[in-house]
């Protein structure tokens, strides 16, 4: 146990004496690499986890009732390319739960609609600070699980044994939209918000009309997490 504890004693301040050389203070910024290089703390993969915020924008979010916002979670894997010292590009591949609560106007009890989504979005990254940057770019989206209230749903429409549709819609199996935020970083640690808005309808195939439509749905979420970066 206490060559174990001189192990990583020795390599503590073996870190912290790197860090001391690189930048008075300790942290890498996202200026201290040399001009003209790509050699930058902007880079590598990592790890990323977090809250969301999840509800439905668009005209006919209206026509339903009592509705909510869903917090659920989302996980996932970062890598991120640097151009510069200022600018890099960040792809992720995320596992995100998101939907909204709500009735409709022939049910008005409130219902919560589970939509499971793996993510990819792919973001320019600008440090306008050393360690605070701005993420914005687009997100493309794959919907793998639908669950309304305590029922498991298909993602396409159901047919009954004589053919005709258990529900007057089904749900898009692709989502795309904008995604952007601010990120700070402290050593290899990152948090961070964002806001995604989908800019596919959630609803496809529609089968209802007039003023009680539920067609001109999208996807609203905002996310907190934090990071970890693995070699960066």
């Amino acid at each position: 146990m206490k060559k174990l504890l001189l192990l990583f004693s020795v390599c503590a301040a073996t870190l912290a004496t790197t860090q001391a050389q690189v930048r008075p203070g300790g942290a890498l910024s996202s200026t201290d690499y040399p001009k003209g290089t790509t050699d930058s703390r902007n880079g590598g993969f990592g790890i990323k986890a977090g809250v969301n915020f999840a509800d439905i924008r668009g005209a006919d979010k209206k026509n339903y009732t009592n509705t909510e916002n869903y917090t659920a979670f989302h996980a996932g894997f970062y890598s991120q390319f640097s151009f510069s010292e200022k600018f890099s590009l960040q792809p992720e591949i995320l596992y995100s739960r998101q939907g909204f609560k709500g009735g409709t106007p022939t049910n008005t009890s409130s219902e919560t609609r589970r939509l499971d989504y793996l993510q990819v979005p792919v973001l320019l990254v600008y440090n306008f600070l050393d360690n605070v940057s701005i993420h914005v770019g687009p997100q493309v989206s794959l919907l793998t699980k639908v669950k309304e209230g305590d029922l498991d749903r298909k993602i396409s429409n159901e047919q009954s044994s004589n053919g005709a549709y258990v529900y007057d819609y089904s749900y898009s199996s692709l989502d795309y939209g904008l995604a952007g935020g601010v990120e700070a970083r402290v050593g290899p640690a990152r948090i961070g918000g964002r806001y995604t808005a989908g800019l596919n309808d959630i609803i496809k195939d529609p089968r209802t009309t007039g003023a009680q439509a539920l067609t001109n749905i999208k996807n609203g979420v905002f996310q907190v997490y934090v990071g970890v970066g693995i070699n960066n």
